[in-house]
C-alpha cells in the first residue's frame, strides 16, 4: 500500500510543480481567445473553465486508463511509480503544450499545428495517420462500452448473432452522430456534467474502497509475489520495455489527447485556464489509472479474479461489485461505460473538424455537417462489423489502436519542440524532446517485434529502436534550429 500512496504523492505534488514550470515556459497572457474572436455558435463558443475542464477530461479518458492499468499492473508495483512520473513529464506536458499552441494559433486543429511546425511530407503522413486513428477510436469506443453494457449491466450474451448487441451498439452510434453534427454547447456542453458526476462517483468510490476493504497491495521493496501470482516473473519474461508503456497507454501518455485538447481551444475564455483545462485533467486521468491499477492488484492478490491480461474487461465488473456492492457496482460500471463513450463522440467530432479544415469544407449548417459525417460513420460501422464477426478481430483492432495512439504523440512532440525553437525557448526544448525520444524507442521497438508488425526478434528490435530514437532527436534539433534561423532572417 505504501508504494501506491507514494505514487499518488508523486502524481499530485509533481503535477503542481511541473505544471507551473510548463506554464512559465509557454507564457499565457490576456489576449482575446478564438472563442470570442471567431464566435460562431457551433464550434467557437465561450464556456466556463469548469465546463471546459470537465469536457476535456471526458474527451480524453476512454477505456485506456482502465483497461491499460488492469493489464499493466501485472508487471508489478513498479507501475505505481512509472505511471505518475510518465504522466507528469510526458502525458500532461504533451496535452498542455498541444492545447496551448493550438489555442494561440487561433483554435486550429492538430493537423494545422503539424503542418505549421513541420514540413509537407511529415504533415501528409500525420494527416493520414490521424484520420485512421480517429476512426479506430470511434470504432473501439463503440465496441468496448457496448460489450460492457450488454454483458455486465444488462446480462446479455454480447454475441454478434444477438439483436441486443446491435441495439446497444446502435444507441451509442446514434448518440455519436448527434454529438458530431450539432453545436458543442447544445449536446456535449449539456449532457457532460451528468456523465462527469457518474465518472467521479465511479473513480472516487473505487479509490475509497481500496482502503476501506484493505486491498493487499505490494511494495517495490518487497518480493513481487502474491499467493495467486508472481509479478516478478511476469516483469522479467514479458519485456517491460516496451510492452508496459504501450499497454498502460492513456494513463501515462496518449497521442489521441492532442486531437481532443484542440477542440477545447475553441471554447476557452482565457489562456490562463490552460493549466487547469489541459494539464490537470491529464493528471486526473493518471489518478484514474492509478486507482484501477491498485484495484486490479487487490482482486488479483485476493484471488477474486484470475490475473490474466485477456480478462481485463471481466476484472472491471469484479472490482466494481466487490467494492461497491450490487447497486453501487452497477453505477460504477456506468462510469466505466461513460469514459469511452465521451471519448468516442469527440474523436469523431475531431475527425469532422479536421477534414473540414484540411479540405476547406463549409460546416455552417447541420446539413453540411451531416453530409461530411455520413461517410465517416459508414467506415466506423464497417470496422465494427468486421471486428465483431472475426474471431480475433477486436484483439487485432485493439493492438493497432494502442500502438498507433502512442505513435501519434511523436508528431505532437516534434511540433512542440519546433515551436520552442521558433519562439526563442530553445533552452527548454528538452521538455518535449526527452519524452518524444523515449516514446520513439518504445513505439519503434514494439512494432518491429510485434506479430502485428514486422515480427523481428527482440535484440534487433531494440537496436532499431535505439537508432531510430536517436535519429528522431537529432533530426528535430537540426530542423528546429534551421527554422529558428530562418525566422530571424525574415
Amino acid at each position: 500500500m505504501a508504494t501506491f500512496i507514494l505514487g499518488l504523492v508523486i502524481l499530485l505534488g509533481g503535477a503542481f510543480v511541473y505544471s507551473r514550470f510548463c506554464e512559465k515556459i509557454f507564457g499565457p497572457d490576456d489576449r482575446e481567445t478564438p472563442a470570442y474572436a471567431k464566435q460562431d455558435g457551433v464550434d467557437y463558443v465561450p464556456m466556463r473553465c469548469w465546463k471546459n475542464s470537465l469536457i476535456n477530461l471526458l474527451n480524453i479518458a476512454g477505456t485506456g486508463p482502465i483497461l491499460g492499468p488492469i493489464q499493466g499492473i501485472l508487471f508489478g508495483p513498479i507501475a505505481f511509480i512509472t505511471i505518475p512520473i510518465g504522466n507528469i513529464i510526458g502525458g500532461a506536458m504533451h496535452d498542455y503544450f498541444s492545447g496551448m499552441i493550438c489555442l494561440r494559433d487561433g483554435g486550429t486543429q492538430m493537423p494545422s499545428m503539424i503542418r505549421k511546425y513541420s514540413n509537407k511530407g511529415i504533415f501528409t503522413i500525420y494527416q493520414i495517420f490521424c484520420g485512421l486513428l480517429l476512426l479506430l477510436v470511434g470504432a473501439v469506443f463503440i465496441y468496448t462500452p457496448g460489450d460492457i453494457a450488454a454483458t455486465q449491466v444488462f446480462g446479455f450474451d454480447g454475441l454478434p448473432s444477438s439483436a441486443s448487441t446491435w441495439i446497444i451498439y446502435g444507441v451509442i452510434f446514434l448518440y455519436y452522430l448527434i454529438a458530431t453534427v450539432f453545436p458543442i454547447d447544445a449536446i456535449i456542453g449539456r449532457i457532460y456534467p451528468v456523465f462527469g458526476a457518474i465518472l467521479l462517483f465511479s473513480a472516487l468510490g473505487i479509490f475509497a474502497g481500496i482502503f476501506i476493504n484493505q486491498y493487499p497491495l505490494l511494495n517495490v521493496w518487497n518480493p513481487w509475489v502474491s499467493p495467486f501470482f508472481d509479478y516478478g516473473e511476469y516483469f522479467h519474461t514479458n519485456h517491460f520495455l516496451p510492452i508496459f508503456f504501450v499497454t498502460v497507454a492513456c494513463g501515462i501518455l496518449s497521442g489521441f489527447h492532442s486531437t481532443q485538447t484542440a477542440i477545447i481551444t475553441r471554447t476557452m475564455k482565457s489562456e490562463r485556464q490552460g493549466r487547469t483545462t489541459f494539464y490537470y485533467m491529464m493528471t486526473l486521468e493518471g489518478f484514474i489509472a492509478m486507482v484501477w491499477a491498485a484495484a486490479a492488484m487487490g482482486v488479483y492478490n485476493l484471488g477474486l479474479q484470475a490475473p490474466d491480461a485477456s480478462l481485463a474487461t471481466a476484472t472491471i465488473g469484479v472490482v466494481c461489485k466487490d467494492i461497491l456492492g450490487p447497486v453501487g457496482g452497477i453505477i460504477a460500471l456506468l462510469g466505466v461505460i461513460v469514459l469511452p463513450i465521451t471519448s468516442g463522440d469527440t474523436a469523431l467530432r475531431a475527425l469532422r473538424l479536421t477534414l473540414a479544415e484540411s479540405f476547406r469544407l463549409d460546416q455552417s449548417s447541420n446539413v453540411k455537417r451531416l453530409l461530411l459525417a455520413v461517410p465517416m460513420f459508414a467506415l466506423v460501422a464497417a470496422i465494427i462489423v468486421w471486428a465483431k464477426f472475426n474471431s480475433d478481430g477486436f484483439n487485432i483492432l485493439w493492438r493497432y489502436f494502442a500502438w498507433s495512439n502512442q505513435t501519434l504523440s511523436l508528431f505532437a512532440f516534434l511540433a512542440i519542440s519546433v515551436w520552442m525553437f521558433e519562439n526563442g525557448k530553445s533552452k527548454y526544448v528538452w521538455v518535449a524532446l526527452i519524452p518524444g525520444t523515449f516514446y520513439t524507442f518504445i513505439c519503434v521497438t514494439f512494432i518491429v517485434n510485434a506479430q502485428i508488425g514486422f515480427n523481428v526478434p527482440w535484440i534487433p528490435s531494440y537496436i532499431v529502436g535505439v537508432c531510430t530514437s536517436l535519429a528522431y532527436a537529432a533530426a528535430i534539433c537540426f530542423y528546429g534550429r534551421k527554422r529558428a534561423q530562418r525566422k530571424k532572417m525574415c
